[in-house]
């Protein structure tokens, strides 16, 4: 019987553990091609940072990319460093990085991978149905045919959406990708600088920047001027379960959460004991819930949900009493004057514009919202060929709950699977390691036990 082939594009986090699911289970004999663009396997944007003060906001106990072995990350730090490490401190990213590199090489370089892991080192721009499986187009001219498909491709760069004249991306003040290598060596020390976005990126680059010596003003500009809460320090408070109720309006859920959370008494407890049910909760809304969740609540939920290391939350306030300015407004124009910009908004609940004199405009807005507008040639092959729709608000591709995409039609496509951030309009939390190494192994699990001799339909 021939063996299944299988691709896995992305190697950040959610494809790199996809595919090491995929080999580590029992009685598996896929293969599985990683496909990844960037220079190296398993880090992606979150984790290929080399700045050390770009920490996790996720406690070191709760890393573990092996759900079985809760304890994997902290032994791997331990011997990282030479000495046990705190459970309740935040790693760096650049650290977990490595730990993720490292439990991949574990496994390529072992038995289990014999002729079973191909890492391509390319990008896959288009993808065609071919007969029970796929054919991908690679960047460099090469097709590989699989069985089934897995896009794991993370999270996308920002979108210029937040920009008033779009023909900006091209002026060269513009730093559209704080991400991409060495965008940020260009700002000098002195330069006046714009960040578009007051999220966890605008709190990365003040980091960068920071680091690199920068001691100019920051301006941050966000539509409501929201900056993103912090962790407790220390042993986090126990987590008290809550549910909602069946049939509760989204109005008096809010309510009675935030009558929930006074009484636990740490209001970071409660949201912390959302997590094993949030993607319940998001699929039991409806379409007119989750347009008014993501319409009034999705700011302030980020910035509860999403919280900071303690150390970099007493870094931002620093930086908040000397030269960090959050504003909130609206944008409204961006105007080359030399080798400035002149940026002018509107302050959110006035009408006279202000304006700022810039040398940089950075976008931190975060990964683009709209899977309508991404650019990459892969997912438009997707949409444009039918074998795959957006979600009903364009957050993802739209996938069935076991992460199967629906075709233009809304069939569930056998084989083809979408895993991580891509997944965002289903199941709303998958960009966080708890939520995906869950995911990841269930899917790996799936693909390990792929029967050829099955119909497609079928598998």
């Amino acid at each position: 019987m021939p063996r299944p082939v299988i691709a896995v594009v992305g190697a950040g986090f959610s494809g790199a553990l996809t595919a090491l699911n995929i080999l580590a289970a029992e009685g598996s004999r896929a293969k599985t091609h990683l496909i990844e663009a960037a220079p190296r396997f398993g880090l992606g944007a979150a984790f290929g940072t080399a700045e050390p003060e770009h920490l996790l906001n996720v406690r070191a106990q709760n890393m573990s990319a092996d759900p079985d072995r809760p304890d994997d990350f902290m032994a791997w730090l331990a011997t990282r460093r030479g000495q046990p490490p705190d459970p309740f401190a935040f790693a760096s990213r650049r650290d977990y990085g490595a730990y993720v590199q490292a439990r991949l090489r574990q496994v390529a370089l072992g038995p289990s991978a014999t002729d079973r892991l191909n890492l391509v080192p390319d990008q896959a721009v288009g993808i065609e149905a071919n007969g029970d499986g796929f054919s991908l187009r690679l960047g460099m001219g090469r097709r590989l045919d699989c069985d089934a498909v897995v896009l794991a491709i993370g999270n996308p760069a920002p979108s210029v959406a937040v920009l008033p004249d779009p023909t900006f991306a091209e002026h060269p003040a513009y730093i559209g990708s704080p991400w991409a290598p060495g965008s940020l060596e260009r700002v000098d020390a002195d330069d006046a600088v714009l960040l578009l976005g007051a999220g966890l990126t605008m709190v990365d680059v003040m980091a960068s920047l920071s680091a690199r010596g920068h001691r100019g003003g920051v301006t941050a500009l966000s539509r409501r001027g929201l900056a993103p809460l912090a962790h407790a320090g220390g042993t986090p408070a126990a987590a008290a379960s809550w549910t909602r109720a069946p049939g509760e309006r989204l109005s008096e859920s809010l309510r009675r959460f935030r009558r929930h959370a006074a009484m636990a008494g740490d209001w970071r407890a409660a949201f912390d004991a959302l997590r094993p049910t949030t993607q319940a909760l998001w699929r039991a809304m409806d379409a007119d819930q989750r347009a008014r969740f993501l319409r009034h609540l999705r700011p302030w939920w980020d910035i509860h949900r999403h919280r900071l290391a303690p150390r970099v939350a007493e870094q931002l306030a620093a930086w908040r009493a000397g030269r960090l300015e959050i504003r909130a407004g609206r944008l409204d124009a961006l105007l080359p004057a030399g080798d400035e910009v002149e940026a002018r908004w509107t302050p959110r609940g006035e009408r006279q514009l202000l304006s700022r004199q810039v040398r940089w405009v950075i976008n931190c807005t975060g990964p683009e919202g709209d899977v309508r507008r991404l650019r990459s040639p892969l997912v438009q092959s997707l949409l444009t060929g039918g074998l795959a729709r957006p979600d009903p608000f364009g957050l993802g591709l739209d996938v069935t709950e076991d992460a199967r995409l629906l075709d233009a039609q809304g069939r569930a496509q056998p084989r083809l699977y979408g895993v991580g951030p891509i997944a965002r309009g289903a199941l709303w939390e998958v960009s966080a390691v708890p939520d995906i190494r869950v995911e990841a192994r269930r899917l790996g699990r799936v693909l390990a036990r792929l029967d050829l001799a099955r119909p497609a339909d079928a598998a």
